[in-house]
């Protein structure tokens, strides 16, 4: 699927230790302005209800009913399973939050989530860093072409990611790359 001519609204959420980062996307672009509300990390109750006020403040903005949520949350999680807990800059989720559950139950919209280093390295593998290297290497003349990544990302916390041959790697636990 070329991303860059799908007509679908995904709303997304960058889930950080002290802000939630809410955007739209659709054609593979940025809908609009985002939403950014302080995370509180330490009161489930709150961090959901600031979780659902940035995707109805989103869905207000662009006037569309987006096809799905997708999001990433930080730390170790069962991302397959959309159940969050142990996350270490946000303590509320600790024990086992079924968010995914929760929003599409809220949404009435599939939700996908998964690691942010995943995430950030599945996005530059796909659309950013390997295309244009690999780009640079045909305009030199070059048969060579990197099919794997690995990144590190530096936030609130620490993580990575690894995807090889265009897919994802997450390991049989969904933290196989998790620093």
């Amino acid at each position: 699927m070329n991303y860059e001519n799908d007509n679908r609204v995904v709303l997304t959420l960058d889930a950080g230790g002290t802000n939630f980062v809410f955007v739209a996307m659709k054609n593979g672009r940025q809908l609009g302005e985002s939403v950014r509300l302080p995370s509180q990390p330490n009161d489930l109750d709150k961090a959901i209800a600031t979780i659902k006020e940035g995707f109805y403040k989103l869905i207000e903005k662009i006037g569309e009913k987006p096809a799905a949520i997708s999001f990433a949350f930080p730390g170790p999680a069962d991302y397959p399973k959309g159940i969050i807990y142990n996350v270490g800059n946000l303590p509320a989720f600790a024990g086992g939050v079924a968010l995914a559950d929760i929003l599409e139950d809220e949404f009435k919209v599939p939700v996908f989530i998964n690691n942010d280093g995943d995430l950030f390295v599945y996005g530059e593998a796909l659309a950013g860093f390997l295309p244009y290297v690999n780009s640079k290497l045909a305009e030199a003349g070059s048969a060579k072409r990197y099919k794997k990544l690995f990144g590190v990302t530096l936030g609130t916390g620490l993580g990575g990611g690894l995807v090889a041959d265009g897919e994802l790697y997450i390991g049989d636990n969904s933290n196989a790359t998790e620093v």
